[in-house]
């Protein structure tokens, strides 16, 4: 396996960074335009999570983006080393919102949602800081692809 690593401050201005190499990395892999651009809103969304939580007391946050290639997939790790944060089912979107209007909305937990919703596996570690992993098979079932 071959991980390509990123060490960004805690800041928005950084982002775009982490979007391109994520382009690099993806198209390199073979994954579609699709695919893409669905790994990026999500990593982008994780990425915004770190950044709303990375900063530890004395405000030195920073976020560590890895990149885990394999035959079959990509791994998007994004940590921060920040106090982490509540992942309770309570403080998630776990229902759909098809007919919801914005006033039925709960606050905070859309990123999350919106990660699961566009990666095949999702997994948030907050043992020390916050730790979210993000993976996308290369023939993704949710896109209809076969071989």
């Amino acid at each position: 396996m071959k991980v390509i690593r990123l060490h960004i401050p805690a800041a928005a201005e950084h982002l775009e960074i982490v979007r391109l190499s994520l382009y690099g990395v993806a198209t390199k892999l073979g994954f579609s335009y699709e695919d893409i651009e669905d790994m990026k809103v999500a990593v982008s969304e994780a990425c915004n999570n770190a950044i709303l939580h990375a900063k530890p007391v004395d405000g030195s946050g920073h976020i560590d983006i890895s990149y885990e290639l394999s035959e079959d997939a990509l791994r998007v790790k994004v940590k921060d080393n920040g106090t982490g944060y509540e992942a309770s089912s309570e403080s998630r979107q776990t229902t759909p919102l098809v007919g919801m209007t914005p006033s039925e909305l709960t606050t905070g937990g859309l990123g999350i949602y919106l990660m699961e919703a566009l990666m095949d596996e999702v997994l948030v570690d907050t043992t020390d800081g916050t730790e979210v992993t993000l993976v996308k098979y290369i023939h993704s079932k949710n896109h209809g692809m076969t071989e």
